[in-house]
């Protein structure tokens, strides 16, 4: 890559991850802080906070994208950076559940990520394309990693409020990296192709993309409606030390994860990497659900689970890249974000109503069978063949 490809890139990837951050910080403590909220007792209510957010991604990330075609890249997702900001603010303020849920709605609406990976595609030249999105995509599961261990010395330093004001600050900041960093893209006018949607939207391959990223985040959405409270109660760990379980785990999991990666990509391993990944995932919720009752066995489920989202998470936006027709990749990852959103608003969504009316077990099973089906798709995609075989066919 040139210079300014690899400023786009660096500087694109810091955007998500600082928003990526913010909204990761909250899900390893927030179960446990609501519990001090009137209402906060309420399950279906501390679902309906953790994913609320992603009802107004769902909502806005098509009509982002093709704002950012009408008006420029940029100033739609400064716009977005912004609503993210105040939606901080006000969840910050809240004394109540209901106010927070405001906050997250509103941080919702600032739907950048198809207007990002749209600038993203725009300074990069097509050979170096799958390059930027998996540094994307492996931003985002470095942030999420680092929010496990952050966010409980976070809220024992400064709570809950001060975590909200942090994501604001980083959304704020996030403005100075898209005008001052990131180079601008082409001026070209541009129109939304709806035919490019239609072909994306019955597209056999990019269905299983779509449908894979809805599961990844739906599951582990739900997950941590459960996972903080039962460190609390079964292992004995107040909120407080919850990062000497996060730690240890989210640093093994990356030493497995490069591995996994190198044999995905150098040894021609993918399908074996991303199918066995998923794999995982299903043995994780159901390790969760018969054998995590104790501190070790859920750190050793925690592991597990870092180490499959994690590699899930970097390969994804890579091979949305490479299987996307060329024409069409904006459109792709448009809705490839939108379903991502989706899956996190129902992951919180009817996670808490199944904790509220049916228990945690009810949860797990579902979450299993879920990623179960995604293996399915996994196992009858057509995967593309990996880098290095295409740079010598």
């Amino acid at each position: 890559m040139n210079s300014a490809e690899r400023r786009g890139a660096a500087g694109l990837a810091l955007i998500f991850a600082m928003r990526m951050l913010g909204l990761f910080l909250i899900l390893p403590v927030f179960a446990v802080y609501a519990k001090h909220l009137p209402s906060g007792n309420d399950m279906s209510l501390v679902g309906l906070a953790l994913g609320a957010y992603g009802l107004t991604q769902t909502c806005l990330q098509i009509a982002y994208g093709i704002a950012s075609d009408r008006f420029g890249r940029k100033p739609v997702i400064v716009f977005g950076l912004i609503l993210f900001a105040a939606g901080s603010l006000v969840a910050a303020m809240s004394h109540d559940i209901y106010g927070i849920i405001g906050g997250r709605i509103l941080q919702g609406a600032g739907a950048i990520s198809a207007a990002v990976t749209a600038l993203a595609a725009d300074l990069t030249r097509e050979q170096h394309l799958t390059k930027v999105m998996a540094m994307i995509g492996s931003s985002i599961g470095l942030v999420f990693a680092l929010s496990m261990v952050g966010s409980p010395l976070l809220y024992a330093s400064i709570g809950m409020p001060g975590i909200f004001m942090l994501t604001g600050f980083l959304s704020l900041l996030a403005i100075f990296i898209v005008l001052k960093i990131v180079p601008t893209g082409p001026t070209v006018a541009r129109r939304p192709s709806w035919p490019s949607f239609v072909e994306v939207l019955t597209h056999p391959q990019l269905l299983r993309m779509n449908f894979g990223v809805f599961t990844l985040h739906l599951v582990q959405t739900g997950m941590w409606i459960l996972v903080p409270s039962a460190l609390v109660s079964q292992g004995a760990l107040p909120v407080t030390e919850h990062w000497k379980v996060y730690l240890p785990a989210v640093l093994l999991s990356f030493i497995t994860m490069i591995p996994a990666i190198i044999a995905a990509e150098k040894y021609g391993k993918l399908r074996l990497v991303f199918n066995g990944s998923i794999a995982l995932m299903v043995a994780v919720q159901l390790g969760f659900c018969f054998l995590g009752t104790g501190l070790y066995p859920l750190f050793f489920w925690l592991l597990l689970f870092f180490a499959a989202f994690n590699v899930l998470e970097a390969m994804q936006p890579s091979l949305i890249a490479r299987i996307a027709p060329a024409h069409a990749k904006g459109a792709a990852l448009g809705v490839y974000n939108t379903t991502q959103s989706f899956g996190l608003f129902l992951g919180g969504t009817l996670g808490g109503v199944l904790v509220k009316h049916s228990g945690p077990t009810t949860l797990w099973l579902a979450s299993a069978a879920l990623a179960l089906v995604w293996l399915g798709l996994g196992l009858t995609m057509d995967m593309p063949l990996p880098r290095v075989r295409q740079q010598t066919a």
